[in-house]
């Protein structure tokens, strides 16, 4: 099993607030880390798809009374939202008797319903946390992750075919289950191409028109799909950077399918010979490397990029509590070199550092305050930040 650095933010995270919860699309190993947090504190856990477990909190008083001195883990608890209600009843009477702490861990692999809920009903008593798919700091085989993704089951498949095989299958379950349960039926035809074309143009700038009349769709339409994906945690729209600095900026968000190794499956890549040649390689990329820095990023951090039409351009700016910024240019090769576009951004938006990830190991200066270094290096510096 791989050790996971979130464990102990999320330990850390139960001692400060009487509830947690803790965010992620399915088998990205939200179950395994629970049941691993559970073997060193009292704990019970309840699986809300399990039928018996959700009998046993329909009155969650009663439940909880019985299981005070225990922390209460409920796994899949999008299915039954209702139940924040109760539960803040429930923590401000234990906050009275002075139990403040370690008291629920809620586990959701659908946010919508999650975060509605819970914001309304256990503000200033939740912690919300993300769990990514396994990052380089956690697995350091660079092109198995890039090629596979961070999810356990594809990364640790025994042969390529098996890890392709097994995000097929993740792709399916999410069009003709899990996402028909979250509201009206979507035609899971439609759906895939969708989420298909969207890796075809991984890491472009959204073009809600062009996809609409691709897939025959009102633009309202694809809008819809699009947040729905994005609040499933399965895709990411990058916010552009649009301060005011006096110049016309590019405001529509750019697009990335999250985890390269299900942008793979759509697209139909099964090896690393294949992605090399296909067109995506560079988008796959650039996606890849935004998610591994994202996963390890200080909660303070909010992440854009920042373009011009006259070709400006930041692939990723970190922005530091709004005030320290890191530009951030991301290059496949080995040898990279920066185009005069990146440096009439960094102009434009003045970072604090500049760096460009490259796919090498060293660090070295590529002049005008500029480091090339490598992903794992970039990752380790967010880290210790």
């Amino acid at each position: 099993m791989i050790d996971r650095l979130i464990e102990n933010k999320i330990k850390e995270a139960l001692q400060r607030s009487p509830s947690v919860a803790l965010m992620g699309p399915r088998q990205v190993g939200k179950t395994t880390i629970a049941i691993t947090i559970s073997a060193s504190t009292p704990s019970i856990y309840l699986d809300l798809e399990n039928r018996l477990d959700l009998q046993k909190v329909n009155d969650i008083h009663s439940f909880h009374d019985a299981n005070r001195s225990k922390l209460i883990i409920l796994d899949e608890v999008q299915r039954l939202p209702e139940i924040f209600a109760s539960l803040r009843g429930i923590i401000d009477q234990e906050r009275r008797i002075g139990n403040k702490f370690q008291q629920f861990l809620f586990l959701g692999s659908a946010s919508i319903d999650l975060l509605k809920q819970s914001s309304e009903s256990l503000a200033g008593r939740i912690s919300y946390i993300e769990m990514y798919p396994i990052n380089l700091l956690e697995f350091n085989e660079l092109n198995t992750l890039w090629l596979r993704g961070g999810f356990p089951e594809s990364l640790l498949a025994t042969s390529n075919n098996n890890s392709v095989d097994w995000r097929r299958d993740f792709i399916k379950t999410y069009l003709e289950r899990d996402i028909p349960q979250l509201g009206p039926r979507i035609p899971a035809e439609t759906l895939e191409r969708f989420w298909t074309m969207l890796a075809h143009h991984q890491g472009s700038v959204m073009n809600a028109a062009n996809l609409a009349r691709n897939l025959d769709l009102s633009g309202v339409t694809i809008s819809r799909y699009l947040d729905l994906m994005t609040d499933l945690l399965l895709v990411r729209k990058l916010k552009p950077w649009t301060f005011n600095i006096g110049k016309r900026l590019v405001r529509s968000p750019k697009i990335y399918v999250r985890d390269s190794g299900i942008c793979h499956a759509l697209l139909d890549i099964s090896n690393y010979n294949q992605l090399l040649g296909h067109p995506v390689v560079g988008g796959s990329w650039e996606g890849f490397v935004i998610e591994n820095l994202l996963s390890i990023a200080p909660a303070n951090v909010q992440a854009y990029y920042y373009g011009t039409p006259g070709g400006a351009e930041i692939d990723l700016l970190l922005v530091f509590s709004g005030v320290e910024k890191w530009a951030i240019e991301i290059k496949r090769s080995s040898a990279p070199s920066i185009k005069k576009g990146f440096y009439i951004a960094c102009n434009d938006v003045q970072p604090d550092k500049r760096f460009v990830v490259y796919a090498g190991t060293d660090e070295f200066s590529l002049g005008t305050n500029t480091t090339a270094i490598s992903l794992i290096g970039l990752m380790q510096l967010l880290k210790n930040k």
